[in-house]
């Protein structure tokens, strides 16, 4: 039998093959690009899209919505299964996602950054995926790091850290990092040096807090990838906070990605977000009572 490796690699040409021929749009990308790559509206076409959906019942509001989102709409199927191509392209997508949880984030894109680079407790990406505890706990080399380098007392922390999508880092982070980093700056605030935490978990965070004695901390961290991108990060902001504290105690942004929040508008949104939990010294659910 093929591996799932060797599988994805032979799905991948033959969705290039078919994609150059004009007859496969995948479903990720821009939903933009739908109208301006798709035949011309005709008898046998009369929505100007892909036809994998034979006779709809409203084509024009089938070829609304699919312009809107990047979800699976109006793909038809073939008798109880789904079509070919869009079962190719399925297989592609979980290819791109395995890809972005197993990949590293590029360490010459940190290093172009100029962010210092840290380790959780987890050590690899194998222990990061099956311990999640490991990757909620910073590296000793990682503490005395950030306490030789990194500001101490701030009043907002940010650091980036690859979660469970390296893709969502190397195609967010550069974008969002100036924007929100200048934002709060421009509002009077200290903010403590950025830095990137290899294998980290949400929760390592609240570890940082009690290193660095922030009292705002901000990790950018890349989900878990679905479907439709392998690209989405997301904000978790926390105030004072320590080990242990409960989840429900984080304001979250998510969906931070090109076909969702962009990065330069979540950059300027959470600066907000940031400046309200300062003043009202509370985040998550206290933030809303």
């Amino acid at each position: 039998m093929l591996d799932e490796r060797l599988i994805a690699l032979i799905t991948e040409e033959v969705i290039k093959q078919l994609t150059a021929n004009g007859r496969v749009v995948l479903p990720d990308r821009p939903p933009a690009e739908y109208a301006a790559e798709s035949p011309a509206p005709s008898a046998g076409n009369p929505v100007g899209t892909d036809r994998l959906l034979e006779d709809p019942l409203d084509p024009e509001a089938l070829e609304r919505m699919k312009k809107r989102t990047t979800a699976r709409i109006g793909v038809g199927k073939a008798g109880a299964r789904l079509k070919t191509q869009t079962m190719l392209a399925l297989r592609a997508d979980h290819a791109r996602a395995q890809d972005s949880v197993f990949a590293d984030v590029d360490p010459a894109f940190i290093e172009r950054l100029g962010l210092l680079s840290i380790e959780s407790q987890a050590g690899d990406r194998n222990t990061h995926i099956t311990r999640p505890d490991l990757g909620r706990k910073i590296c000793p080399k990682g503490v005395e790091a950030l306490r030789q380098h990194c500001e101490m007392s701030p009043d907002v922390q940010i650091y980036a850290s690859d979660g469970l999508s390296s893709a969502a880092i190397e195609a967010n982070l550069e974008k969002i990092l100036p924007v929100l980093t200048e934002g709060l700056q421009a509002k009077g605030l200290k903010v403590g040096t950025p830095f990137y935490m290899r294998f980290g978990r949400v929760a390592a965070e609240d570890q940082v807090a009690e290193v660095l004695g922030a009292k705002v901390v901000c990790v950018l961290i890349g989900e878990r990838p679905g479907l439709a991108t392998a690209e989405s990060m997301s904000a978790y902001i926390v105030y004072n906070s320590y080990v242990g504290i409960p989840e429900a105690k984080r304001t979250v942004v998510s969906n931070i990605h090109k076909d969702g929040l962009t990065a330069v508008e979540a950059g300027a949104y959470i600066t907000e977000v940031i400046q309200q939990i300062l003043d009202r010294k509370a985040s998550g659910v206290d933030l809303v009572k």
